[in-house]
């Protein structure tokens, strides 16, 4: 299980080897969020030395996004902003990494097992293809005019949002899974809470944000499962940029005029007892540069 985080700042996390089995070099990861079942995780990998390792089949649907540095995959050199993926069953090319370079790494349906393949081996699934993004030459287009594919569902009661942009990276027609930049225009202010049929997960890349759980900034993430409420956004003054991830189709539904109510008679705490505080109503894993938690029982 996907544990609720929200916020953490990376910088607060420690360093593990990165678990990258049949490379070469050296390379260290700070795992945002780690499923200990599984072994799902979204994890920022710093490569401490140049690294390569040969073309192979992961255990799991593998994403990188380069947040600087270079990454040669195949016969593609991908730069800063730049993002692949590759789904269960697709062959990843041979990878060289400069030293220096730092992604984030994602793991979705299964572990960090790899086995090294060639080029034209029996295992490649057919159905799916390796997906290359260079978002940095991709447009922005508003949420209120999605593309052809795109995976914003306004049909279930979800509303388009004026004021935030995408760049699509990748959709699962099937699954409605997606990975996307997004964009929020300065001080672009959204107040109703929202919570979704899916778990989100977001990492600050510029800019910064206020919502109910506190403040983002570039490098501070969350993974939000589902049902989790969560809003009253409100753009810092450059906007704000995250990449974004859903499990399947996204479709908000809002509610105003909300509250948490605790009810019950204090027994040894409240306002006959100085220095006591209330029970926190939900608590998720949070890291220390973001802060104490403007109001836990605001969900």
């Amino acid at each position: 299980m996907r544990p609720h985080v929200e916020l953490i700042d990376e910088k607060d996390l420690i360093w593990h080897p990165a678990e990258m089995p049949h490379g070469s070099g050296d390379a260290r990861q700070r795992n945002l969020n780690y499923c200990e079942e599984t072994g799902e995780a979204s994890l920022l990998v710093e490569f401490t030395s140049d690294w390569q390792r040969p073309a192979g089949l992961h255990a799991a649907q593998t994403e990188w996004y380069v947040l600087e540095g270079e990454v040669r995959i195949g016969d593609e050199t991908l730069a800063k902003d730049d993002y692949f993926i590759a789904p269960l069953g697709v062959l990843t090319p041979s990878l060289q990494v400069r030293a220096g370079t730092r992604v984030l790494l994602w793991r979705e349906y299964g572990d960090w097992g790899f086995t090294p393949a060639s080029a034209h081996g029996p295992n490649r699934n057919p159905e799916h293809r390796l997906g290359i993004k260079h978002a940095s030459q991709m447009d922005w287009y508003e949420v209120t005019h999605p593309v052809h594919g795109s995976p914003m569902d306004f049909s279930r009661g979800g509303t388009p949002v004026p004021g935030l942009f995408i760049k699509l990276l990748h959709h699962d027609p099937v699954t409605g899974f997606y990975t996307r930049l997004i964009r929020a225009k300065p001080n672009w202010v959204e107040h109703p809470l929202a919570h979704h049929p899916v778990y989100e997960e977001a990492y600050c890349l510029e800019g910064d944000f206020e919502y109910n759980y506190g403040r983002m900034y570039q490098g501070t993430y969350f993974f939000r499962p589902a049902g989790v409420r969560h809003g009253d956004f409100v753009s810092g003054p450059e906007g704000t940029t995250w990449i974004l991830r859903c499990d399947g189709r996204l479709v908000d539904w809002y509610t105003e005029e909300a509250r948490v109510e605790m009810k019950g008679k204090p027994v040894n705490w409240g306002p006959d007892f100085p220095g006591s505080e209330p029970p926190v109503l939900l608590q998720p894993a949070r890291s220390r540069s973001v802060g104490p938690m403007k109001d836990p029982g605001y969900q």
